[in-house]
C-alpha cells in the first residue's frame, strides 16, 4: 500500500487488502470508489503551479515544486500549524442517532493520502445503527495528514450515512407489509454507485442502475409511442430479453399494461382505492406493483397495505440530510 498524490490516477495499490475487501464485499468497484475519491480531494488539494504552496511528498511533510513547475497544494493551515513529526490517533464519531454506510469508503481516503504512514481501524460497520457518542472509525498516524484527510472522509461518509438513515426510516414503516423501498434514478451525478449501496445499508432495495439494466415506460414514452401498449409492444420487440416496466396514471392503464405483458407497473400519483383496484387487476396476473409519486412516511404504512410489491422513493438519495458524524482528535502525548 503506498499513498498517492491528490488528483493523480489511483490503483488498488494505494489501498490496505483489509479496505479493498471491505470495498469488495459491499459490492463496490474499488476503481470507481477511488475516482471518486481522487476528484473529491482534489478539491481541497488541487494542482497549483506556486512553488510556495509547493508539491505533496506525502501529507505529513511539504516539498516546494520549481517556478513554473506545476505542484500539488497542500493543507495550508495543517502545514503551518502542525509539527511534521507529530503523529496521534482520531476517531470518527456520530453526533447523532442514525445507520452507518461508507466506512470503507472513508477508510479508503485515509489510506489514498497516508498511504502505509496511516492505520485504519473500523468500529462499527456499515448498516449498523449508532447513536450520540458511537465510535464509527479510528485512524492513526500523522496528524498533518489526518486533518487534510478529515473533511472528504467525513463528506461521503456523512452523506452516504444519511441515505442509510433516512433509508431505514422507510424500510421500518413498511415493515410486516410484504412490501419494499427501492431507490431510483435521482442521485448525485457521480455518487450512484454509492448512493445505491447506502440505501441497501439502510435496508432499502435497488432498482436499476442505469438505462440498460431494465426499460421504464414513462408517460412521456407513452405520448410519443401512442399509447401504453404500443409503447410497451416497440420495447419488447426491440429487446426481448429486457425487464419492461410500465408507468400508469390510471387504473385503467394499468388493465392495458397487464394485457400488454409488462413485467411490472408504476402506479403514479394513485389514491390508496385506486392503488387497491390497480391490485386487484395486476396481482391474478403475477405482475408487480411500485407506488410512485409524492410518497411520504406518513402515508407508507398505509400505501404498502394496498398490496403493492415496491414503494419508489426517490427521496431517499435526491434529498437526505447527512447524518451528523465527527472527526475526534486525540491530544498527542508529549515528545
Amino acid at each position: 500500500m503506498s499513498g498517492g498524490r491528490p488528483g493523480a490516477p489511483l490503483g488498488p495499490d494505494q489501498l490496505s487488502a483489509a479496505v479493498l475487501a471491505g470495498l469488495k464485499s459491499a459490492g463496490l468497484d474499488a476503481a470507481a470508489v477511488l475516482d471518486v475519491i481522487g476528484r473529491a480531494l482534489a478539491e481541497d488539494l488541487p494542482l497549483g503551479t506556486s512553488p510556495q504552496v509547493g508539491g505533496v511528498a506525502g501529507p505529513a511533510g511539504e516539498t516546494a515544486g520549481a517556478a513554473g513547475e506545476a505542484a500539488w497544494a497542500v493543507d495550508a493551515t495543517s502545514a503551518a500549524t502542525v509539527d511534521a513529526a507529530l503523529t496521534s490517533t482520531g476517531s470518527v464519531v456520530s453526533r447523532a442517532d442514525g445507520v452507518v454506510a461508507g466506512v470503507p469508503v472513508a477508510a479508503a481516503v485515509f489510506e489514498v493520502l497516508l498511504g502505509a504512514a496511516v492505520t485504519v481501524t473500523p468500529t462499527s460497520a456499515d448498516g449498523d445503527r449508532v447513536v450520540p457518542g458511537t465510535e464509527v472509525l479510528r485512524v492513526r498516524g500523522p496528524v498533518r495528514g489526518l486533518l487534510t484527510a478529515e473533511r472528504t472522509a467525513l463528506n461521503l461518509l456523512c452523506h452516504l450515512s444519511g441515505v442509510a438513515t433516512v433509508t431505514r426510516l422507510w424500510a421500518d414503516a413498511v415493515a410486516g407489509t410484504g412490501a419494499a423501498v427501492r431507490d431510483t434514478r435521482k442521485t448525485l451525478p457521480g455518487l450512484r454507485a454509492l448512493e445505491k449501496y447506502a440505501v441497501r445499508c439502510g435496508g432499502g432495495r435497488n432498482h436499476r442502475m442505469s438505462l440498460t439494466d431494465a426499460a421504464l415506460v414513462k408517460d412521456n414514452h407513452v405520448i410519443a409511442a401512442g399509447g401504453v401498449a404500443a409503447a410497451f409492444t416497440a420495447v419488447r420487440a426491440r429487446y426481448p430479453d429486457l425487464p419492461v416496466e410500465v408507468e400508469c396514471d390510471t387504473v385503467e392503464q394499468v388493465v392495458e399494461a397487464v394485457g400488454a405483458g409488462a413485467d411490472l407497473i408504476l402506479c403514479d400519483n394513485m389514491s390508496l382505492d385506486e392503488l387497491r383496484a390497480s391490485v386487484a387487476v395486476a396481482r391474478p396476473a403475477g405482475v408487480l406493483l411500485e407506488a410512485s409519486g409524492g410518497l411520504t412516511l406518513d402515508v407508507a404504512a398505509a400505501v404498502a397495505a394496498t398490496g403493492v410489491d415496491f414503494l419508489a422513493v426517490g427521496g431517499l438519495t435526491h434529498s437526505a440530510p447527512a447524518l451528523d458524524l465527527g472527526f475526534d482528535l486525540a491530544v498527542p502525548a508529549p515528545r
